[in-house]
Order: structure tokens, then sequence, then C-alpha cells
């Protein structure tokens, strides 16, 4: 499940929110009053919902969804004249007051957006940096020269080696070409 953070300028209210989504089984992980302290609770966490307000001592809305890093989504709770003169396009909001019911149905709808954005992060293959990449390069050349293997065969012995092993590709590559090296020099 996501992490939920709630930032109201006035602690109190942050915590009977947080009081109210336990209560409705939800966990919240932090309460925070400043932006300050927002931004300490999303650089440890790894992403999930801020329910926030829209003015702290420290700063105001936008400049904390700016901030936010990446997997994190932001639900803008403001009075409608508030909500009336923000840019509110890449963010949820609900002006408040608000019934709990539209709170529990609009943080559902996010945690289910958060649940697909995360499996689709998952799903998403894993781009290799250059070094990585002559690595594998390197250890598919000394298994296409030394066990005429062809490139797709390499790959996949690889790719089969690093499973069996429990280890990643670029470490099973690395182990190979450090074994034919030394062998080289017997």
């Amino acid at each position: 499940m996501a992490d939920i953070i709630i930032a109201f300028p006035k602690l109190d209210d942050a915590k009977n929110l947080r009081k109210l989504l336990i209560r409705n089984g939800y966990d919240v992980n932090m309460v925070c009053d400043s932006g300050s302290q927002v931004m300490e609770a999303v650089n440890r966490l790894d992403g999930g919902i801020l329910i926030s307000g829209y003015r702290f001592h420290d700063m105001y809305y936008m400049e904390l969804n700016d901030y936010l890093p990446k997997g994190f989504q932001m639900l803008l709770l403001a009075s409608p004249a508030k909500l009336a003169e923000c840019d509110i396009r890449d963010l949820v909001s609900l002006a408040m007051p608000f019934k709990v019911k539209d709170l529990l149905n609009t943080l559902e709808m996010m945690l289910v957006q958060y649940d697909r954005w995360r499996k689709k992060q998952k799903s998403r293959p894993k781009v290799r940096s250059e070094s990585d990449r002559r690595v594998i390069h390197a250890a598919k050349a000394l298994l296409i020269e030394r066990n005429q293997m062809t490139e797709e065969e390499a790959h996949r012995y690889l790719q089969k080696l690093s499973m069996d092993s429990a280890t990643n590709m670029v470490e099973t590559a690395e182990m190979i070409v450090e074994l034919n090296g030394k062998e080289w020099e017997i």
C-alpha cells in the first residue's frame, strides 16, 4: 500500500484527519505542519500520497508539489475560493468542508492509480549504464569466441547463469570476464 502523509498548517487539523483515515482502515505514515517536514518525510519514502493544505508558514502547495519526488501524488484540500484561484490541472483537489465519503472515494481512486503506476514501474525494463553494457558485451564476446555460440545463445546463457546463481546479469558477466581473463594469463 502507498505511504500516506498528511500536512496542514494546523497540526490539530492534520491529526484529526489522520484519526478519520485510521478509523476507515488507512495507515498514515506521518502528519506535518510545515513544507520542510513534508520534504524530509517524502525523501525517506518510495512514493505515496500527500494530503495537503493550501499554505504553510514556509511554502505554498505549488512549491511543495514541485519538490515532490517521482512516485508521490498530492491531494489538495482547500476552500472553494482558494481552489478557484489555484492552478490545479496536475493535482487532485477536494473542496473543504468535504463529505467523508468524498474524501475516502478520492483517496481510494488515488491509491488505485498509485498501484497501477507502481506495477508499471516494476515491469519497465531497467536501463543499463554504458559500462554495464560493455561488460555484458565483453562476456558475450568471450562466450561466442570460446564456445562457438551465437550472440543470442550467449545472451540466453548469461541470463540462465544469472538466474541460477541468483546474481544480476552484470555481476554474472563480470565474473565470466574476470575468470576468462585469469585463464588467459595462465
